[in-house]
């Protein structure tokens, strides 16, 4: 995936206010996957959340699906789905 950047959208599951919600982040970790847990910061306190992800989107720099001046990354990928 030459020139693009991986997104993943991610639901937070554990939290009643949030599930069935997607959030967008970006991810570095080229071995994600949907279904996989990953741990995320959410919030303005930017506090660490475990999160499924539930789509892997490649996009080109001009055409996210989320502003990149606003967007978090994901910090660390927990537990991969087999």
């Amino acid at each position: 995936m030459e020139d693009k950047i991986r997104f993943v959208a991610v639901e937070f599951e554990n939290d009643n206010m949030l599930k069935g919600r997607f959030y967008w982040y970006l991810c570095g970790f080229e071995n994600v996957s949907s279904g996989d847990i990953v741990s995320a910061p959410f919030g303005k306190n930017d506090d660490l959340r475990e999160g499924v992800v539930r789509l892997v989107h490649f996009s080109h720099i001009n055409n996210t699906p989320f502003p990149l001046n606003s967007i978090k990354y994901i910090r660390e990928v927990k537990e991969i789905e087999e």
